[in-house]
């Protein structure tokens, strides 16, 4: 029988988990996390330093794993708000389907919520009659009935992860392979505050001096980063599960497990939405026995969207001859660890439209390189906020809205960082001398062109753009990157004006659009 294909992919997931911690390059921020279970994954197969979304938005991210493709190649799929799949562009699932495999998913797979009108959604392949408290993981715990310990709580909700993923094994025929999708979203705002100490044991006070240099290094910042480390725990702690299954029912070692996210931390700087590091790179660990010797660190770039041609080349489906994507197969059944193939030093990344956050919904359009010592972004429309209207507070004496309002209100300032205690501390403090500059670097407008030295800026805080000993890398860098965009037909570089600065993609839009970004906003609040 053909390999089972277990992917389990956490909502707004970046590179936070305790196997990364003796690796060069990374910061102090892993020696304060355990992920034993993803570390299991990536102990017993291999370990990517180089992996990265193409998108640091969930919908065109996962736009591009299914399909294959960069997000701008797959139609509506390359935004946010208002995406609609094309069914004329092939997914992997639905192909490995065709071919005889069983699928299904838990949980959030393409858009916001769970999926209903996506092509690896609906009704029929969901498995999640146990029910999705899991998404909500601090918040369950923190409201347990009186009596309840944590654990307890903790162990219920673990629990509920590993009957939705038995409920699949069951539905499954004896004679046919899987492939299953497990998307948790509780690291995805919201989580309870104080519940990174309080549910994990995790001390905030243990992050001074530890996050980058952009985030200023305060109680109430280092409180949400921490909370949000519980939440990646309580996600390794929701694999341990579907592993433990996999192991009693004895389809382990035919099964390779794939483990990784959709884009960085969310309600941070420089994070989500944005093609820094902290915003695109992910971490990746791939176990298949026989296939991928254990141990392996693999520092290759790797877009996620090759995930689509492996799993397709694992299934035995001929991939469609429009993907673009590689598959990773060359790497994985390598014996090398380090840089296996030299072509693979770079990776493409790249963003539109979030939500609704500038006026005429129109997007933000970037896109970036990234090398092992270098960034570089070109934004083509400097003109435009990055992270959405300043909506008045653009002007340094405005009053700003009050906390509540801008926790619950979906049409909020800056609206393309998620809401959440950073975001308003941050706001509320941003005359002040030393958070001026950091809050301009976060909220600002920014150049045409952004150039990042990482060998000695690893936080990408000085911007080398313009200086004259950086001109020859950064054309080197810019020539190669339109090269790319052209060669695969992006609209940026294609059209004049790109379509996605004109409806559909941009407003006018439908009035469900905001309806349906309100409903989320009230869900997420």
């Amino acid at each position: 029988m053909r390999p089972n294909i277990l992917f389990a992919f956490a909502d707004d997931w970046g590179r936070y988990a305790s196997a990364y911690r003796n690796q060069p390059g990374e910061n102090k921020i892993h020696e304060l996390i355990k992920t034993p279970n993803f570390d299991k994954i990536a102990n017993e197969g291999a370990l990517f330093l180089n992996a990265n979304v193409p998108a640091p938005s969930c919908t065109p991210c996962r736009s591009s794993i299914l399909s294959g493709k960069y997000f701008w190649q797959t139609g509506m799929g390359a935004i946010l708000r208002g995406a609609r799949w094309d069914e004329a562009i092939p997914t992997y699932p639905l192909m490995v389907e065709e071919s005889g495999y069983h699928i299904g998913y838990t949980y959030k797979v393409w858009s916001p919520g769970l999926s209903i009108n996506a092509p690896y959604g609906g009704a029929r392949t969901s498995y999640q009659s146990h029910g999705s408290r899991f998404n909500n993981f601090s918040e369950e715990v923190s409201k347990r009935p009186s009596g309840q310990s944590v654990e307890q709580a903790k162990n219920e909700l673990i629990e509920e992860t590993r009957q939705n993923f038995q409920s699949f094994l069951d539905s499954r025929p004896a004679d046919k392979p899987f492939c299953y999708w497990w998307g948790p979203t509780n690291t995805h705002r919201t989580w309870q505050q104080g519940s990174g100490k309080e549910i994990w044991g995790l001390d905030p006070d243990n992050l001074t001096n530890r996050m980058p240099d952009f985030l200023p290094d305060v109680p109430e910042i280092r409180e949400d980063f921490n909370d949000y480390l519980g939440e990646c725990q309580a996600v390794d702690a929701g694999l341990g599960a579907i592993i433990e299954q996999l192991e009693q029912t004895g389809e382990i070692d035919n099964t390779i497990i794939v483990v990784s996210g959709d884009h960085g931390i969310p309600g941070f700087p420089r994070a989500k939405c944005n093609l820094y590091n902290l915003g695109t790179e992910v971490a990746l660990a791939i176990r298949w026995p026989g296939h991928i010797s254990e141990g392996r660190i693999i520092s290759d770039f790797v877009n996620l969207m090759d995930l689509a041609p492996t799993f397709l080349d694992i299934a035995e489906v001929e991939k469609p001859s429009d993907m673009v994507a590689n598959s990773l197969i060359p790497l994985l059944e390598s014996s090398n660890s380090g840089r296996v193939e030299e072509t693979r030093d770079f990776v493409v990344t790249g963003r539109e439209r979030h939500g609704l956050a500038r006026e005429g919904y129109l997007p933000y359009p970037s896109r970036a390189i990234r090398t092992d010592d270098f960034l570089y972004i070109y934004n083509f429309a400097p003109d435009r906020w990055p992270i959405g209207d300043p909506k008045g507070l653009e002007d340094d004496d405005a009053i700003p809205p009050s906390a509540e309002d801008i926790l619950e209100s979906y049409d909020t300032i800056f609206q393309d960082i998620d809401k959440g205690p950073t975001k308003v501390w941050m706001i509320y403090n941003r005359g002040e001398k030393q958070v001026k500059p950091l809050y301009e670097l976060a909220f600002g407008k920014r150049p045409l062109e952004e150039l990042y030295d990482l060998r000695v800026d690893p936080d990408y805080m000085s911007n080398v753009a313009e200086q004259s000993e950086y001109q020859i890398k950064k054309n080197e860098m810019k020539t190669r990157l339109m090269s790319i965009l052209e060669n695969e037909n992006d609209p940026r570089v294609t059209e004049s004006p790109s379509r996605f600065d004109l409806p559909p993609f941009a407003g006018p839009v439908p009035e469900e659009w905001t309806e349906e970004s309100n409903r989320e906003s009230k869900r997420l609040t």
